[in-house]
């Protein structure tokens, strides 16, 4: 009779019923979301629900025929008024949008013409700066140029031993200082 009972309770086709879940009201935000995660997380397979973003309101467009043409004339409803100031609030909302519209559109012109000349002075200047490292450069190439031309004249006026004797020497000290340079200076070798 049991077995009976139980059969009675689970018909065929039909899933078992679900265990009542007691009645839990959130008294802080906190725990209203911990309450939300923990139903998200009972089946973590389920697809979480994502709203879309909400659209941009519009106003409504101006009819291209008007049926009702209010006019001046004596004998209006007392009804007519309603309809009136309805489409005249209707009206004063679309071109506000209109307004604002057209000055967001404004902003973002300004500021991209803001970004654009703003991009065009940091070129300027990269360019002036680039201008006054090359003339530098290349002051230090003629310098260093003129220095050699001396060098060999020098070079060129006195004996032959000499010279060697001293471009050995010069020769010599141009290692070292380089040696030295790469070298950091807290660990410069002994002489």
């Amino acid at each position: 009779m049991a077995v009976d009972a139980q059969k009675n309770n689970n018909k065929a086709g039909k899933p078992a019923k679900k265990e009542p879940q007691p009645l839990i009201i959130a008294k802080t935000p906190a725990e209203e979301q911990r309450l939300k995660l923990e139903k998200l997380m009972r089946n973590p397979d389920k697809p979480a629900p994502i709203p879309d973003r909400p659209k941009e309101w519009n106003p409504r467009a101006p009819p291209e025929f008007v049926r009702d043409v209010m006019g001046s004339s004596a004998g209006a409803g007392s009804g007519e008024f309603h309809v009136y100031r309805h489409l005249r609030r209707r009206e004063y909302q679309r071109q506000d949008f209109l307004d604002k519209m057209s000055e967001v559109q404004n902003k973002n012109e300004a500021y991209l013409e803001k970004l654009e000349k703003n991009k065009q002075a940091a070129e300027e200047r990269t360019a002036k700066r680039r201008k006054k490292r090359e003339k530098l450069k290349q002051k230090k190439l003629a310098a260093k140029k003129a220095k050699q031309d001396a060098k060999n004249k020098n070079d060129e006026g006195d004996g032959d031993e000499k010279t060697s004797d001293s471009s050995e020497e010069e020769d010599e000290e141009e290692r070292e200082a380089e040696d030295d340079a790469e070298v950091p200076s807290f660990i410069m070798r002994k002489k």
